[in-house]
């Protein structure tokens, strides 16, 4: 009967053992220890993108009720979505703008292409200025999250934060503390990571997104769907186990 016992006991350990190895998913930024303060934090201006669409609007003071500026801006005009006006930054990384001709976009800030625009700006307009915005600023979500897929950003700033949040928080079979950014430029892939429960992503060059980034939440290494499994399963041998002993324990004793 001691025999049974210990075997029992050694069982049940194994299975306790198992069921404990899974670890407790980590929380979002962790490490903060005061209960208030400041973080910096610095925006980086994003750049044109080929295949970015642009919607480029020209103002003026012209007196005659906005018709010169309108010369301008047929660019944006139509019936079309918002997705489908604008201009396209093609595959050399160029616009094509009424009046004005080819101007190179790609790697450029907004604020930097306005200028270009304005400074070939000519004709009757006066004190002209230019409003340059992305119409199809994306991210795209991927991995143990809520709800992967892409997402439009219409206000053309993001957070990582405001990006796991938007798909649904990460669930409790993804890691926060290993998200990988990938983030194409004009002829690469910049790929980096982010830990999510230390104060430290603050700093990260991912915690602002850009248009076109992919974030990707790993699994974890103890997923809690498979450890269940696994302990559900171990758990029915070891029963097995312990009644076939049990019961050659009976007709042999």
């Amino acid at each position: 009967m001691k025999i049974l016992s210990l075997l029992f006991f050694s069982i049940f350990g194994v299975i306790l053992f198992s069921s404990c190895g899974s670890q407790k998913p980590l929380g979002y930024v962790e490490d903060f220890t005061d209960t208030s303060g400041k973080v910096q934090v610095k925006y980086p201006e994003p750049l044109i993108q080929k295949d970015d669409i642009l919607s480029i609007v020209v103002y003026s003071d012209a007196t005659d009720g906005g018709a010169t500026d309108a010369m301008y801006n047929l660019a944006n005009a139509g019936t079309g979505t918002a997705s489908t006006q604008g201009l396209l930054v093609d595959i050399d990384g160029n616009i094509q703008y009424p009046r004005i001709g080819k101007i190179k976009a790609v790697g450029l800030t907004k604020a930097q292409l306005s200028e270009e625009i304005r400074k070939k700006l000519t004709g009757p307009l006066s004190n002209p200025s230019v409003l340059v915005r992305l119409l199809n600023f994306k991210i795209t979500m991927l991995g143990e999250v809520s709800r992967a897929g892409p997402i439009s950003i219409p206000s053309e700033k993001i957070t990582i934060l405001e990006a796991i949040g938007l798909a649904g928080d990460i669930n409790i079979y993804g890691k926060k503390e290993d998200v990988v950014i990938l983030r194409p430029t004009d002829s690469t892939i910049e790929h980096g990571t982010i830990d999510l429960s230390s104060k430290d992503l603050f700093n990260s060059p991912y915690y602002f997104l850009r248009q076109n980034d992919v974030v990707l939440v790993n699994p974890n290494k103890n997923k809690a769907r498979l450890s269940d499994q696994v302990f559900n399963q171990r758990l029915g041998i070891a029963f097995s186990i312990i009644n076939t002993i049990a019961l050659l324990y009976n007709i042999f004793q």
